[in-house]
């Protein structure tokens, strides 16, 4: 599904001595079955702009249309049902969602509360077990015996059990080391190739929208900073300065080793073995002139 936001604006309660505008004139598009990523410090607005996805907030201004539904200001969503089975938000720490007896009851939960048969719920459960990769003998444990990795994986299917279109993954690395890290955004990637999914990932790894999103969006203060193809965006060492964001440590190394050598290496979301046979053929380069 497209997803476009047409200057919209969100401000926490409005005409109270707290109010706060968490949004301002934030206009973006992203395209059905693309890869986003969305950066920011801290209190930029990330978070506050995604839960419009899925109806959690609606505009204070402005409008959001994602696919057929449409969340306007001061105007009562008519579809926010169907939406929210649409669209899968997986927050920070999933894991602390679980709460059913087993693992099996807990990916079937959503699935049941929108009413699908016995049987889907059952052949929905199965494919969502498969797609995080656990075995399907972990579905009659309880979910608080798994490991902190495997409980991630069982909260997740419950929100890819209900098939959205589109999947948004709110910080989904936290708390992880660096291998179940690699492992979680690794499987993310393979989920948005199979299922053709729309996918938006919200981070502030540098490094994993380098290497996973095809969009970029950065937010400052509330407000639409720059967007665009990460590794051209990422080459703007002065402009993500001045909104505190370092250059991811791959295009960093390249540009030192430019610096350094005087050979340009264009990135091209090598991996580090790729990168050192680029590297070679410049030491080779350098030994024969």
């Amino acid at each position: 599904m497209d997803i476009e936001f047409q200057h919209v604006s969100y401000t926490y309660q409005p005409n109270t001595p707290f109010e706060f505008q968490a949004l301002k004139d934030i206009s973006l598009s992203i395209e059905s079955g693309s890869y986003a990523a969305i950066i920011g410090h801290t209190g930029s607005g990330k978070s506050t702009l995604i839960q419009h996805l899925n109806g959690l907030l609606q505009p204070t201004e402005g409008e959001v249309a994602i696919g057929p539904h449409r969340l306007k200001a001061d105007e009562k969503a008519k579809t926010l049902r169907e939406l929210r089975k649409q669209v899968g938000i997986v927050f920070q720490y999933p894991e602390h969602q679980l709460f059913e007896e087993t693992v099996e009851k807990d990916i079937a939960f959503a699935p049941k509360n929108f009413g699908l048969s016995d049987a889907e719920v059952k052949r929905r459960t199965k494919q969502a077990i498969e797609a995080v990769q656990l075995s399907e003998d972990v579905l009659q444990r309880s979910p608080f015996e798994l490991s902190g990795g495997q409980m991630r994986r069982a909260a997740i299917a419950g929100v890819l059990a209900m098939k959205p279109q589109v999947l948004v993954l709110d910080e989904p690395t936290a708390g992880l080391d660096p291998k179940g890290q690699s492992d979680m955004m690794d499987m993310f990637a393979r989920l948005h190739r199979n299922q053709g999914m729309t996918t938006i990932l919200v981070t502030h790894s540098m490094e994993d929208a380098l290497a996973y999103a095809e969009h970029l969006f950065i937010l400052n203060e509330g407000e639409k900073y720059m967007e665009g193809k990460p590794e051209h965006l990422f080459l703007d060492k002065n402009a993500l300065a001045d909104v505190n964001l370092d250059l991811p440590e791959m295009i960093s190394f390249l540009k030192r080793l430019e610096t350094y050598t005087g050979h340009a290496i264009p990135y091209r979301n090598q991996s580090v073995t790729e990168l050192a046979k680029d590297v070679a053929e410049i030491v080779k380069k350098g030994a024969r002139s």
